[in-house]
Parts: structure tokens; sequence; C-alpha cells
């Protein structure tokens, strides 16, 4: 399943995403209602884990608008609001289940892979493309033109999270949070260091790059001028 957390409290977040990963799901994390409103509205998840008090946007608003706009997926609140009304109110924004903090991570998974079979069977899309540029997921293979990329680990997750966003501009915030697991700015090059070697790779020697730089804004991965 590919999921998104949306929790603003940086320390649990780790510890919910790392499990969910751990069992075998792709997992994105925003750390924000309004962030979480935006990665979740470009579509492409199978279920969402929302705490029910964000900043920016609180969980019961951002779900009731995605409902709104035609969203189905189903959606966990987290909260330590567990009172009868508390969860009522959850349910009645539109989620399909309501977990009381603090939980075991065995319910939380067990709850959200639940939701995930309520929903009936979806296809978990393994191989990513642009334009000629090929990653699958199962072989842990990256291909452009045919020809195979040798990627290091950290390499080849960058270039998973560019491409289950291609298209869209990805900013260091959400490559810190979902490639590094870093909650923080850890004030180093990193991201370029890597940017740069991955670029390298996929695209020295072909005509047309595809791993591009928006300025001010992030990077992203297009084959579109």
């Amino acid at each position: 399943m590919r999921i998104l957390v949306i929790e603003d409290d940086a320390d649990a977040a780790t510890f919910m995403v790392k499990g969910l990963r751990s069992a075998g799901h792709a997992v994105d994390h925003a750390l924000d209602g309004e962030v979480g409103k935006n990665m979740a509205s470009s579509g492409g998840y199978d279920a969402y884990v929302i705490d029910r008090m964000l900043p920016h946007k609180d969980g019961l608003t951002l779900l009731e608008e995605l409902r709104a706009d035609g969203d189905e997926t189903p959606a966990l609140f987290l909260s330590a609001l567990g009172e009868v009304d508390d969860r009522v109110a959850g349910l009645q924004a539109g989620g399909d289940d309501y977990l009381v903090k603090p939980y075991e991570l065995s319910e939380l998974i067990a709850r959200v892979e639940a939701l995930g079979r309520r929903r009936g069977p979806t296809n978990i899309q393994t191989t990513f493309s642009v334009a000629d540029l090929e990653m699958d997921i199962l072989a842990r293979t990256v291909r452009r033109g045919g020809k195979k990329i040798d990627l290091q680990p950290r390499e080849f997750r960058l270039l998973e999270y560019l491409l289950r966003h291609a298209g869209q501009v990805v900013t260091r915030t959400m490559l810190l949070e979902n490639v590094w697991e870093y909650h923080f700015d850890p004030q180093t090059n990193v991201i370029d260091v890597h940017i740069s070697r991955l670029r390298a790779k996929i695209d020295k020697g072909f005509d047309k790059p595809l791993l591009k730089t928006v300025r001010g804004a992030g990077y992203t991965l297009t084959d579109e001028d």
C-alpha cells in the first residue's frame, strides 16, 4: 500500500513511518495540514493516517475538504482526544477509523491494512518511468534507454521518490523528511551532493535532461521543457 502520514510530531512520525515501511508499505509524510492536503490532492494513495491536531489546517477540516473534492481514500484518525464525541466527530468528518493515542504500532499497522482490504484489491505500482528512464522496485533495477544504471541505496530511494512525484515540484523539506527521514535542517549540502550524483548517472550522456532544478522551490523529474 502507498500511505500518506500527516503528523506534526516529528518523533511520532518517524516511529510510525519506519514501522509502516518495515511492514512493506510505501510511505510519504507531511508535517502540517496544508502540506498534507496538497500531497493528498496529488492522488495515488491507498490510505491516509491523519493526526487531528495539526498546524495550518486541522485534521478534521483537511479530511472534510478532501471528501468534498471527491476523494474517497480510506482515512484513519490519530488523536489524544478519545471521548465518544471526539470519535464521532472524526467519523462524521469522513474518517473510516479512529485510533486514540498512545497506541501500539502493531495495532496501527493492522488497522491501516484493514482499511486497504476493506477498499478492495488495489494494483500496487512497482514500476515507474519518465520518458526512457525506467525503475523496477521489485527487481531494484534502473535503466535509461535500455542501459542499466547502478545506484547506491540512497540514490535509488531518492530517484524512487522523484519518480513517484514525477512532474511535481519536490521541495528540499520533502526530500529531507521522506528520503533521509530528517525532521530538521541538518545545515549540510547532503541533498545537493546526492542530486548532483544522481543527475550525473541518469542524465549524463543522454540527449535530454530529466532531473531539473526549480530555482527557489526544489526539484522536478520530467521530460517537459
